[in-house]
């Protein structure tokens, strides 16, 4: 379904710090408001303005985008709701915001993802027994096996055995990502998209973005056993928040009618959980050969989540995609993935892409895909006007 009358008029992400590093000390909402009021500042747009705001989050629990819209100075009347796709929430939310709004129940709305697992509570399992203790429940929420469901790193394991992705192959792509984002950092083509949240050098910086050079990589241990997935190419948790800021047509008209995105479909799917790893390939085919018509050759950039190198591959080879189609500044390998805020962070990264580089124009398109936990992916097809 083409939603052609809400429009993405801002995009702003803070800077993904590693877990009990940049970000180690701030709540949720010390990470999200000034995203959030930098991206309204952008658009020329006053926060008593807002009527929705739509948050991924995967942790906070208690509706965290009450709180958010509440501290940012968003009116009483703001409706506020926050939505759990684990790294799909973040993308979820911004596809729900521009329906939201093209169906009239909003002028203006504010939708993203935020997460900070370094300051979020802490999960306990219940004791199945009067004789058993409590036990944390992991960041990873595969639990551990007890139900037969394998871990991610299991998924991503049978995977790279499945499709013959040996670990030297793996590490290189992980390389490659840290590269393309230390380059794109270098060319100051993450300046206009992340807000510092202090004047500070680091924290305009993704944190975990690196030079790694192939002894560095080989010098990881698997993570199972005689495993191929390490530390170093997978995507490891992190905090951080991004934040758009979606309008009407007449909004969009009243101001001029700035370069914006659009989304022009979208395609949702699930598979069996044992396929996890799987679905956003899934997911990208249907979004290609739908009514939508999202050419995977015709796209200037896909952003995708990716959680390891052996997932980014397999997507990759897949799909037929070009080297510099894919993640061109560097996925989630190099910046980290701050769960809710994933996914996101993609559209963020497409809007620098279509709308900030100057030699974009009309009709530019991209695609953010994410998977979420479980065996579900998300992909939403962007379009500049």
């Amino acid at each position: 379904m083409t939603v052609g009358n809400a429009y993405i008029i801002a995009a702003r992400r803070s800077a993904i710090g590693r877990l009990g590093g940049l970000h180690r000390n701030r709540r949720l909402e010390d990470v999200s408001n000034p995203v959030l009021l930098q991206a309204l500042d952008d658009a020329g747009i006053e926060p008593k303005r807002v009527e929705a705001l739509i948050l991924g989050n995967t942790t906070a629990g208690n509706n965290p985008a009450r709180l958010i819209s509440l501290l940012a100075g968003l009116p009483d009347h703001c409706t506020a709701m926050s939505i759990d796709r684990h790294s799909a929430s973040g993308l979820e939310a911004i596809n729900l915001a521009v329906r939201r709004v093209a169906d009239g129940d909003a002028e203006i709305a504010v939708a993203g993802g935020a997460e900070s697992l370094s300051t979020a509570p802490w999960r306990l399992a219940k004791p199945r027994t009067l004789f058993h203790m409590p036990r944390f429940i992991g960041l990873a929420q595969a639990d551990n096996g007890e139900g037969g469901e394998q871990t991610a790193i299991e998924a991503a394991e049978a995977l790279a055995a499945r499709s013959n992705i040996p670990r030297n192959v793996q590490d290189e792509y992980a390389i490659t990502s840290h590269i393309r984002a230390t380059l794109a950092r270098d060319a100051r083509r993450f300046v206009h998209e992340i807000v510092p949240l202090k004047a500070r050098g680091e924290e305009a910086r993704d944190e975990l973005v690196d030079e790694p050079d192939i002894d560095d990589m080989e010098s990881y241990p698997p993570i199972l056993g005689d495993g191929t997935v390490t530390a170093g190419n997978t995507s490891l948790p992190a905090d951080g928040a991004a934040f758009v800021v979606v309008v009407s047509e007449a909004v969009y008209r009243s101001i001029g009618a700035p370069p914006a995105l659009v989304i022009a479909g979208a395609a949702s799917t699930g598979v069996a959980p044992a396929a996890d790893l799987e679905a956003p390939i899934i997911a990208t085919r249907m979004l290609a050969s739908g009514r939508d018509g999202a050419s995977l050759g015709k796209q200037q950039a896909i952003e995708f989540a990716e959680t390891s190198a052996v997932q980014a591959i397999a997507f990759k080879s897949a799909l037929g995609l070009a080297d510099e189609v894919l993640n061109p500044d560097g996925g989630q390998i190099a910046r980290g993935q701050p769960a809710g805020a994933a996914s996101a962070v993609l559209v963020v990264r497409l809007f620098t892409r279509l709308v900030r580089n100057e030699a974009a124009t009309a009709g530019w398109q991209g695609v953010a895909v994410s998977g979420a936990s479980g065996g579900q992916a998300l992909a939403v097809h962007f379009r500049r006007v």
